[in-house]
């Protein structure tokens, strides 16, 4: 049984309302900084890497840059 399966009391769906715009509020937030984070360590990855001594430092930086940026997309 599901979340949204259940009733909410009619008194206490204000709370239940406000409660669900908090959670994708804060969603959508984790989401972007996620996305933006990612971006982020993909671009030092990548500086880093072309400093051919740093490359075993930059390539792992880059993909989980990458991996960031796709668990924030999906």
């Amino acid at each position: 049984m599901s979340n949204d399966d259940r009733q909410i009391p009619w008194l206490l769906w204000p709370f239940y309302a406000i409660w669900r715009l908090l959670t994708l509020i804060l969603e959508i937030t984790g989401r972007i900084i996620c996305a933006i984070l990612g971006l982020a360590l993909m671009a030092a990855g990548v500086a880093v890497t072309l400093s051919i001594v740093a490359a075993p430092i930059g390539i792992p930086l880059a993909v989980f840059g990458f991996l960031l940026l796709i668990r924030a997309l999906f």
